[in-house]
């Protein structure tokens, strides 16, 4: 997911960007309208996030041409303006959501996390080899056979799975599962791995989970990993 950033406060953007790149997404910043409205034109986004107060034009401003030109591109803006009268505007204006400074990244993150999906259709059946997780009707099974997995478990799989491939670290498990940055809980990740490779792993010869030393976790089949030589995930 590409995420635009149009936000002229320096410690801020840094701030959001690190917070959003460690989450898994790849941001690009724009210091002012133009620049942004540049990028825009220049790349494709799945979500732009928007400050009110720029430099060289009200961020409103910004917003009437972005809707102009895509309509459906989910925007956040993200101001110190924070009046009903300027929330309104901004939400008449076509944004979909507004955050008002100072915040908490968590709820950025959740509020990200939230028109991402909204805009978004994601597959209802996923697959690593023989594991089949179905989204809709809250199913795993692996060989054709079923598997019971408690909520959490069930959480850890489908956010693997969607990426798979893919390392993801504890925090953002965390933060995806349990939609907390609180970094206490990346211990746990660890337990519901646990638990997830003695029913989806153990019974099978293949082992699908893979821990990358110093990452995180991973899954993928044996037919779709990297040949040798290349980065070395460990069971």
């Amino acid at each position: 997911m590409r995420i635009l950033l149009i936000e002229d406060e320096k410690r801020i953007a840094a701030f959001v960007t690190r917070g959003l790149e460690e989450s898994g997404y790849s941001v690009d910043c724009a210091e002012n309208g133009q620049q942004g409205l540049a990028r825009l034109g220049e790349a494709a986004y799945d979500l732009l996030i928007l400050d009110l107060m720029l430099p060289d034009m009200d961020g409103l401003v910004v917003l009437e041409k972005v809707r102009n030109r895509n309509p459906t591109l989910p925007v956040l803006i993200l101001s110190a303006r924070g009046s009903l009268d300027d929330r309104v505007k901004g939400l008449d204006l076509g944004a979909d959501d507004y955050l008002v400074k100072p915040f908490a990244f968590v709820e950025l993150l959740a509020r990200v996390r939230a028109l991402l999906r909204r805009g978004q259709s994601l597959p209802e059946r996923l697959q690593a080899g023989d594991l089949v997780l179905d989204s809709l009707r809250r199913k795993v099974s692996r060989g054709g056979v079923p598997i019971d997995l408690a909520p959490k478990e069930f959480a850890i799989l489908e956010y693997l799975l969607r990426n798979k491939g893919r390392v993801l670290s504890r925090t953002m498990i965390v933060e995806h599962v349990w939609e907390t940055d609180y970094s206490g809980l990346t211990n746990i990740v660890d337990v519901y791995i646990r638990h997830l490779r003695s029913k989806i792993d153990d019974p099978w010869p293949d082992k699908l989970i893979k821990t990358v030393r110093g990452m995180g976790y991973m899954i993928s089949a044996a037919e779709e990993r990297e040949p040798a030589g290349s980065a070395s995930p460990t069971s």
